[in-house]
């Protein structure tokens, strides 16, 4: 395995981001050149480090089951096509998981035990980034059809992984998405700083190579769209909704209907089409809410909450306030989250290096307005480890712009999956077996719309392993790999 003493060898070593002074002014990656390219310099060392464990418990902590040390000991030796190709062997999109995947595998890996873990990550987005440079990454097109037809409905990981796989299988696929471009929320809900969309649209330009057919701007089930849920299914031998998780968690205090309160998703969509130089509001619907110049408070603490600070700081915020109501979680892996479980620890990412205030432990209790109908302030109190109210510590600060990012609670329930009359789970997800078909013959569920929000490491392997149950389905047998059979799918990491 790689270099038997690496890990005695060579700490570890990350590539440096853009200076934060630099980065702020503009959209691009925080790496300077992506961060395949900026990790080049170290990352044969970083792969000499994966030691010779016996039991890769980083297949564990990977929902994907990469095969981390085989594609570790091929970058040692050099052999980048080698690595890409058993990279690709259980991951349709490494550029996008080596990118925003928060690397459960690192918090799994046996070298973590008692030192810093490989960072799997970042050889993972070298690999893929080293491969789209040298123009080994190609389309693989199927080589017969099968004759059997296949709705995807939903572009974003979940959904892309299935098509792919589908495709290759020989099927017609056609992948439908309401927003105007194929991509979900990798599309739109994406700052460009984490994610250029050139890294999306060349993968996409590969998946219709291969035949994958998109169809943006239409919303199944939607009055008008003429394709409704009976529609889709007599037009189709199989669907697949991929629809994710978009109904967000509110917030219901005082003040919640005031101006310059949104929601997550009201907020950084049209920030990121403003961004690509697109116009952010359709014509007649206002003006694009910024936060130039503005105290911006945000409610939330994960990776939704970062992509907001982020976006806010890029756009002139004159302050941004982040907070959240659990305490401030420990530097170091707590004792009752021992490895190689993913441990609930204090992680900063790069846009919380840029600029902000964290303020951890406190609950929202009214947004105050003006004379206008606008926030101008947020009453907070502290609260204790039962989220119970801690008296005289109630206070307020300025905000101008509240944005609500605190998850999101199921699948939208009107239009299609009404239509299509799938059971629904005691969480309001769409219900689904040991095959990931839904209680309706045909119709087959993957990703954050029948597992709950979670990570885009389970949106693509959920894909993965719905297509080969579609793929079952219409031909009796498949080769195609199920990397999660659902019966032992874990809680939300």
């Amino acid at each position: 395995m790689a270099d038997p003493r690496g890990f005695l060898k060579h700490g570890r070593e990350v590539a440096e981001r853009r200076p934060v002074e630099e980065r702020i002014h503009d959209w691009q990656e925080v790496y300077p050149g992506g961060p395949g390219r900026a990790l080049l310099p170290i990352i044969t060392t970083q792969a000499s480090r994966c030691m010779d464990c016996g039991i890769p418990f980083c297949h564990q902590g990977c929902p994907l089951g990469n095969l981390i040390p085989e594609w570790n000991d091929l970058v040692y030796r050099d052999d980048w096509d080698g690595a890409m190709d058993r990279l690709h062997a259980t991951n349709n999109f490494p550029e996008f998981t080596g990118r925003l995947c928060p690397a459960p595998c690192e918090t799994a890996c046996v070298l973590g035990i008692n030192q810093d873990p490989v960072t799997i990550k970042n050889v993972e987005v070298a690999i893929i980034d080293r491969a789209w440079d040298s123009g080994y990454v190609r389309p693989r097109p199927p080589e017969w059809l099968s004759g059997r037809t296949v709705a995807v409905v939903g572009s974003g990981p979940a959904g892309l992984a299935a098509a792919q796989q589908l495709t290759r299988a020989g099927h017609t696929v056609a992948v439908y998405e309401r927003a105007d471009r194929i991509g979900g929320l990798l599309r739109y809900g994406i700052p460009e700083f984490k994610m250029q969309k050139a890294v999306l649209d060349r993968r996409l330009d590969q998946m219709r190579r291969e035949g994958t057919v998109f169809r943006a701007g239409v919303e199944v089930g939607a009055e008008g769209s003429g394709l409704t849920g009976d529609k889709l299914r007599e037009r189709y031998d199989a669907v697949v909704l991929a629809i994710g998780s978009t109904v967000a968690r509110d917030l219901p205090v005082l003040g919640r209907e005031l101006a310059g309160v949104l929601q997550a998703m009201e907020y950084l969509p049209p920030s990121n089409l403003a961004s690509l130089g697109q116009d952010p509001v359709p014509a007649g619907e206002g003006d694009q809410v910024t936060a130039e110049g503005k105290d911006v408070v945000i409610i939330g603490g994960g990776d939704t909450g970062a992509d907001c600070l982020g976006t806010a700081i890029r756009q002139g915020a004159r302050s941004v306030t982040q907070l959240e109501i659990l305490a401030q979680p420990p530097v170091a892996r707590p004792g009752h989250q021992p490895w190689p479980t993913y441990p609930m620890i204090f992680r900063v990412s790069s846009a919380h290096e840029e600029a902000g205030d964290r303020v951890y432990a406190v609950s929202t209790q009214e947004f105050l307005g003006d004379d206008d109908g606008a926030v101008r302030a947020l009453r907070l109190v502290e609260v204790d480890a039962t989220f119970q109210p801690l008296e005289g510590t109630e206070r307020e600060i300025p905000a101008q712009l509240v944005l609500l990012a605190m998850g999101f609670i199921g699948p939208q329930r009107d239009g299609l999956v009404e239509q299509l009359g799938v059971d629904l789970d005691e969480r309001g997800n769409v219900r689904r077996d040991a095959s990931y078909a839904t209680s309706v013959d045909g119709v087959f569920v993957a990703g954050d719309a029948g597992r709950g929000q979670s990570l885009i490491v389970w949106a693509i392997a959920e894909g993965r392993s719905a297509a080969a149950a579609v793929d079952r389905y219409l031909t009796g047998r498949t080769s195609l790999p199920s990397p999660i059979p659902p019966t032992e799918r874990p809680l939300v990491v």
